[in-house]
C-alpha cells in the first residue's frame, strides 16, 4: 500500500477534508523545497475555515483533543508535501519536527501529544518516517490553536511525475 493511500485513509478516519484547500494565515510560503528538503511552515489544526481545537491543553482542551490537533496539523503538513512532490512515496525521512503546545500551567504531557503526530507519520510513511523532534509548551499560538507543528522533510532528489 502506498504512502498516498495510507494518507487518504488516515485523513478520512480523522474527518480531514482532502478536497479543501490548505489555507494559510499570512504572507509566507506554506511549503518550500530546497534541493532534497521541504520546509513546512507551522501548521495549526485548521480544517476548512475553522480551527478544530482551540484553548490550552489541560484547561480548555483535553489531552485527547490536543492529540487530535497534532494529528490534523500533521495531515496538513503531509498534504503540503504531497502538493510539492506529487506523492508522499518520495519522502525519505523527516529530519526535524517541532511541536508547540499551548499549555495550562500544570500540563506536562507535551511529549505524549507529540507522539500523536509521530505515530501518524509512522502510519503514513512507514520506515521513511524517522525523525528528530522537540515538543514544548507555550503560552499562546495563532488563532488560539492548541497545537502548532513545523517540519522538515527529506525527499528523493529527482521526483518522477512531479
Amino acid at each position: 500500500m502506498s504512502s498516498d493511500h495510507r494518507f487518504e485513509t488516515q485523513a478520512h478516519a480523522l474527518g480531514f477534508p482532502l478536497s479543501a484547500p490548505i489555507k494559510i494565515g499570512g504572507n509566507y510560503t506554506p511549503a518550500l523545497r530546497d534541493g532534497d528538503l521541504i520546509y513546512v511552515s507551522g501548521q495549526i489544526p485548521r480544517m476548512g475555515d475553522s480551527i478544530a481545537v482551540v484553548g490550552a491543553a489541560g484547561a480548555e482542551a483535553s489531552f485527547e483533543q490536543a492529540c487530535f490537533a497534532a494529528q490534523i496539523s500533521t495531515l496538513r503538513a503531509l498534504a503540503l508535501v504531497k502538493q510539492v512532490c506529487g506523492s508522499l512515496d518520495h519522502v525519505r525521512s523527516v529530519p526535524r519536527m517541532s511541536v508547540f503546545i499551548r499549555s495550562a500551567l500544570t500540563f506536562t504531557q507535551h511529549s505524549e501529544v507529540a507522539d500523536a503526530a509521530s505515530d501518524l507519520l509512522r502510519t503514513v510513511l512507514g520506515p521513511n518516517s524517522a525523525h528528530a523532534r522537540t515538543s514544548v509548551g507555550v503560552l499562546q499560538l495563532p488563532k488560539g490553536a492548541t497545537v502548532e507543528l513545523d517540519f522538515t522533510f527529506k525527499v528523493a532528489e529527482q521526483l518522477s511525475g512531479a
